[in-house]
């Protein structure tokens, strides 16, 4: 019997040295990717969610939520915790913490801030921020009913090697055609199907680009060689067709 504990306490201490491994590299990875307040100055509303970063049986996992059906906007959509900023905000970061308390109960100190992403521009034109985060693997969700119907979990790895995965034509906040990121994701924990789009996925699959450093097995429109250069362009192009497209409605 005691022999059998000991080999169980060193398979944990395994298991724990390798999530610590996991963890550190990263933390490393997301650092070299940490935009900070470089965007902050755009003149656009605000906005922030929070990637929400676990680790699951030895595998980095991405915590999401599903909008209420009582929401006025997106309802039912797969969606990370987050809102718009209220002036109580002093940044990004205080957005992203205070909405994901407010939606699924967790408390802000014990989210291990890592991060910010480059941002996107939501349909209705808020700059977006991703504020990237390590939450305890232990982690209990208390949604709020009033805006969180579910909260799941999805291997980060998925957003990169999808089992399925399509790209669906929709207008971009500029009005030009472009492609975004569907997938569809079966949670056998909970026998359910989620459906992740539009700014979610995009934010996923960059947030899997940067830890993992690999070519996702669909198209992206990164230079992994450049990966930031090559998404803040993407993203100030994207704001300078939308600052185009409002000056002709002028």
């Amino acid at each position: 019997m005691a022999e059998a504990e000991r080999e169980d306490e060193w398979e944990r201490e395994r298991l724990a040295r390798l999530g610590e491994s996991i963890k550190g590299k990263a933390k490393l990875r997301l650092r070299e990717c940490d935009v900070g307040d470089k965007f902050s100055h755009l003149p656009l509303r605000k906005a922030s969610v929070l990637l929400p970063l676990l680790l699951r049986d030895g595998a980095l996992c991405l915590l999401l939520t599903v909008r209420s059906m009582q929401m006025r906007r997106s309802p039912g959509e797969v969606c990370f915790p987050g809102g718009k900023r209220e002036e109580m905000d002093k940044d990004e970061i205080d957005t992203a913490l205070r909405e994901a308390k407010e939606e699924v109960g967790l408390q802000p100190e014990k989210v291990e801030v890592i991060c910010r992403l480059v941002p996107g521009i939501d349909k209705m034109n808020h700059l977006v921020t991703p504020v990237v985060g390590f939450i305890e693997d232990t982690f209990q969700a208390s949604p709020n009913p009033d805006e969180v119907s579910d909260v799941f979990v999805v291997p980060l790895e998925y957003f990169i090697k999808p089992l399925n995965y399509e790209a669906l034509p929709y207008k971009n906040s500029s009005g030009y055609l472009s492609w975004m990121h569907c997938f569809t994701y079966d949670d056998h924990e909970h026998k359910k199907s989620f459906k992740i789009w539009g700014l979610t996925a995009h934010f996923a699959v960059f947030l899997a680009i940067v830890i993992f450093r690999t070519k996702p097995t669909f198209e992206v429109y990164y230079d992994l060689d450049n990966l930031i250069t090559s998404a803040e362009n993407g993203f100030m192009n994207l704001y300078a067709s939308i600052n185009e497209r409002n000056k002709s409605r002028l």
